[in-house]
């Protein structure tokens, strides 16, 4: 992964955190890796979300294999929908909910 910005230290939960973009200009707005496991977050304006959203997640996926832990794509919409083998849009009003 290329353009990483910072390294937590060693007793955060996250050991990387990062963004990707790839010579043909698909990215990811944010790759984080802990333990080994890798998941990518996209960030959309959009209330709806389409396959073509996790062109980017779906490439980190096929590149670091099983050490895929999920792909998000944060959208303006209202429900959680799957978009493949641990690919999920998720409206991005789930980051603040208590339960």
């Amino acid at each position: 992964m290329d353009q990483c910005h910072s390294s937590f230290s060693a007793g955060a939960t996250i050991n990387e955190l990062c963004h990707f973009r790839d010579k043909d200009k698909v990215k990811i707005d944010v790759v984080l890796e802990s333990g080994g496991r890798v998941a990518g977050v996209e960030v959309k304006a959009a209330a709806t979300v389409t396959s073509d959203d996790f062109k980017g997640l779906r490439k980190l996926q096929d590149a670091v294999k099983e050490r895929f832990a999920a792909g998000v794509v944060l959208y303006d919409g209202g429900s959680v929908v799957p978009f493949g083998s641990n690919l999920y849009a998720v409206p991005i009003s789930c980051l603040w909910q208590t339960n």
